[in-house]
């Protein structure tokens, strides 16, 4: 198996990748986002604006149930 992030051969340790630097590069992409699939569902826009709306109203509320 090759690591999904450079193509090198895959290491117990760190599998499916073949470092901790991989590893962390793909997490990374997941954490900004890069992954997202685009939704064209009207309700996934509609909740999302309510959520933005809530956090601009109350920014000290640290909960992040609003957004999911």
């Amino acid at each position: 198996m090759s690591c999904p992030v450079c193509d090198k051969e895959t290491l117990v340790a760190y599998k499916p990748f073949c470092s901790k630097r991989c590893a962390d590069l793909d997490l990374a992409k997941w954490l900004n986002g890069s992954y997202a699939l685009p939704s064209n569902d009207p309700d996934d826009a509609e909740e999302m604006f309510e959520a933005m709306e809530q956090a601009l109203q109350h920014p000290d509320d640290s909960s992040d149930e609003k957004l999911h």
